[in-house]
């Protein structure tokens, strides 16, 4: 088949600046093929690069005495004791669930589950971050059943449990969705499977299911904004089947036990091309590919076509050649292909072959580690005004008005379509606070929890990172866990925008200083740039997953509130109101400063809930619609009535950073009081639980007619 010319359309198809295409030439000092121009835009491309972000990134802290494999692999490793560790990151896939959103939603839990047991470790909990447009948006309907349905088709279907997770609605988000999945396995400490190539001369295995036209030039697709032409793009989503995963995943994990896998790789955005470029750059080795040997579900697939498929359930494999045999036995009796499809090299070369005929020819080095970094200009986000006085409201009114709203509504009819119970070890489901999972035939737990106030980051994006990571902190400490470590989804719109860029910088100086001072480094992540339509940017919304751990022994914060538990709250409270959810909900209003964030502060009082564990009954911290949605939330969840003292707004609904809602015994009460004033803290008494009502100040209504409203407005919108 004849390739078409390189023309300046058809570099500017590719996503390629001209000063890009001018470099290529440099490298090459000749024009590039057409499947080379593809395979330097798949590897050149925001999604594969991280062009925009790499200096910033590397500001991150990433090590501690507990990181066992940091960001660069295709999962963080952490150690949890005993000789095991936790595997996790967080990915997006949103530009693809705008364009199909099952599919869209679908392969993105299923690359994210690649991304996990491609170490080694067995896939136990998943999460996912949504963000989706206003209810009313015509489109918004469509992609919230889509994305959904997708979650849990794919995850139920695989089998592994939902346990967390946010969803949030935002006119930002009319024209480009977010779909952030988590997944985070087990394994062995000392049984850590990477992707780095080593030896020359090894053959390169593809093993899985078969290539295929869907989802070609889809990390392009994911680099670039959208605009009238979106619709045109629904070829670049790929198409996910969860049982031949099931299969790949159980195949993979029986294959890493016979020694054969010298190194192994996901193909995920890219597909062959970037799976085989990252091993044997991270090796320093070079790459051969016999593309007539690669499995094909299509005919007449060409070469450019085989190396930028999308396709879904594959991996690329060095292989000990001594164990070959035992190796193809494996995915024989799972019936899946094994191909041996090149080998590894000693030249810095990506040689790709078809039908005897050179296809391509590149220094293998020159398509990743040595891809184009930039330097991007950027504006400090402007101070926002001071926040003007908030009139006194009735607390019940405006309570009712916080739970009827997509936002602040029960979640239940969303999560209740993901399995959280399979395997068994699912020790609290979705629904309040973070998700807890046994570790099988241990003592321990696993925490899990995803956070970032979209609306804090647009109006203060150092305060807004910080949040978002000691949100999670003190999501995992409210449980009892020890917070670990985190995995970030860095989702923005253009950073070719001064103002987009001053943004991510921002987000990430605060997220740093976060993950710092809390002793929470990111191991993985994924950074989701270009994320606007027709040049209207979603909010800034830099997503935090992170875990934490409960040691054997350990007791873990599950309990509910009971009739007669005292409400305390730990933390000072100030009655901030910038930003909040009541100014948002209520007032239809977004002005003020974020909530200034106390890192000092936020480790304390989680080392306190986590110290006294053995007095708290329940625990949750106060974030969006501060005490009052709390307490609210707490006594929904514990069928019991609860009374707040005051009834003023601020003390109500003011989301002051810091701040724990405790529900105990008295006795447990006065000695939490005692223990937090000897170690400087502020302790206080609010309330208590009991009865059958929600009563702030003289404000009251039945927790059954609340509780009703709360849980049935999401579905009585979407259902």
């Amino acid at each position: 088949m004849q390739e078409p010319a390189i023309t300046d359309a058809l570099i500017e198809a590719h996503g390629l600046k001209p000063e890009e295409y001018a470099e290529i030439l440099r490298i090459l000092n000749r024009e590039p093929s057409f499947t080379e121009l593809g395979i330097f835009s798949a590897m050149w491309n925001e999604h594969c690069s991280y062009k925009s972000s790499k200096k910033w990134l590397r500001t991150l802290p990433t090590e501690g005495p507990q990181v066992i494999c940091g960001p660069g692999e295709n999962a963080g490793v952490v150690d949890i004791g005993d000789g095991q560790a936790v595997v996790f990151k967080m990915e997006s896939h949103n530009h693809p669930s705008y364009i199909e959103p099952y599919q869209g939603a679908a392969t993105g839990v299923g690359g994210i589950l690649r991304d996990v047991f491609t170490m080694g470790a067995r896939p136990i909990a998943a999460m996912n971050a949504l963000s989706f447009g206003e209810k009313d948006h015509p489109k918004t309907r469509q992609l919230v059943h889509g994305v959904v349905e997708g979650i849990g088709g794919y995850g139920n279907a695989f089998g592994v449990p939902t346990v967390g997770g946010e969803t949030r609605f935002h006119p930002a988000y009319n024209g480009n969705c977010l779909v952030n999945a988590f997944a985070a396995g087990l394994a062995d400490a000392d049984q850590i499977f990477y992707s780095a190539a080593s030896g020359v001369g090894r053959p390169v295995v593809y093993l899985g299911a078969k290539t295929g036209r869907d989802g070609v030039g889809g990390a392009t697709m994911a680099s670039a904004e959208f605009d009238e032409g979106i619709e045109d793009k629904r070829p670049t989503v790929q198409v996910g089947d969860p049982f031949t995963e099931k299969r790949l995943m159980e195949a993979c994990l029986e294959l890493m036990q016979t020694g054969a896998v010298i190194s192994i790789q996901d193909m995920g955005a890219a597909g062959l091309t970037c799976s085989a470029v990252e091993m044997g750059d991270k090796g320093g080795l070079g790459i051969r590919l016999d593309l007539e040997k690669v499995p094909q579900r299509e005919t007449a697939m060409t070469a450019y076509e085989m190396m930028l498929s999308e396709s879904q359930e594959r991996m690329l494999m060095v292989l000990d050649p001594a164990k070959e045999a035992a190796a193809k036995a494996v995915f024989d009796k799972w019936d899946l292909d094994f191909a041996i499809v090149g080998e590894t090299i000693a030249e810095d070369r990506f040689l790709i072959m078809h039908n005897g005929e050179v296809k391509a020819d590149l220094p293998l080095s020159k398509l990743s580690s040595s891809a184009p970094e930039y330097d991007r200009p950027w504006e400090p986000t402007e101070p926002p005004a001071p926040l003007e006085d908030v009139p006194q409201v009735d607390p019940i009114d405006a309570l009712r008005i916080l739970i009827q709203t997509p936002n602040y509504a029960s979640r239940a009819w969303i999560y209740d379509q993901y399995d959280s119970q399979v395997m068994a070890d699912t020790v609290r489901t979705p629904g309040f606070g973070a998700g807890v999972i046994r570790v099988h035939g241990t003592g321990k737990m696993l925490a899990f929890t995803s956070d970032v106030t979209p609306r804090y980051v647009a109006a203060n994006p150092v305060e807004g990172g910080k949040q978002a990571v000691a949100e999670a902190y003190r999501n995992l400490s409210a449980v009892g866990a020890l917070p670990l470590a985190t995995t970030d989804n860095l989702n923005f719109g253009n950073p070719e925008k001064p103002v987009i860029m001053g943004q991510f910088v921002g987000a990430l100086q605060g997220i740093g200083a976060a993950c710092r001072a809390l002793d929470m480094p990111i191991v993985s992540g994924n950074v989701s740039l270009y994320n606007e339509t027709d040049g209207q940017p979603i909010l800034p919304t830099p997503t935090i997953g992170a875990v934490g751990l409960i040691s054997a022994g350990e007791t873990p914060i599950l309990g509910q509130a009971r009739d007669g538990h005292v409400a305390l709250v730990l933390g000072e409270t100030a009655g901030h109101l910038g930003q909040s959810a009541l100014l948002a909900e209520v007032f239809n209003r977004e002005d003020g400063d974020a909530p200034a964030v106390d890192l000092a502060a936020e480790k304390a009082h989680g080392t306190f809930i986590r110290a006294h564990r053995d007095w708290i009954r329940a625990c949750t911290d106060l974030s969006d619609g501060g005490l009052a949605l709390a307490a609210f939330e707490m006594a929904a969840a514990s069928g019991v009535g609860v009374q707040i003292d005051s009834d003023d707004t601020a003390q109500l609904f003011g989301e002051d950073q810091a701040r724990y809602l405790i529900a105990c015994n008295f006795d447990a009460a006065e000695a939490l009081i005692i223990a937090a004033g000897q170690a400087g803290l502020v302790l206080s008494s609010v309330g208590r639980f009991g009865g059958e009502t929600v009563r702030f100040g003289r404000s009251e209504a039945p927790l059954a007619d609340l509780t009703a409203l709360w849980r049935g407005s999401l579905e009585a919108v979407f259902g």
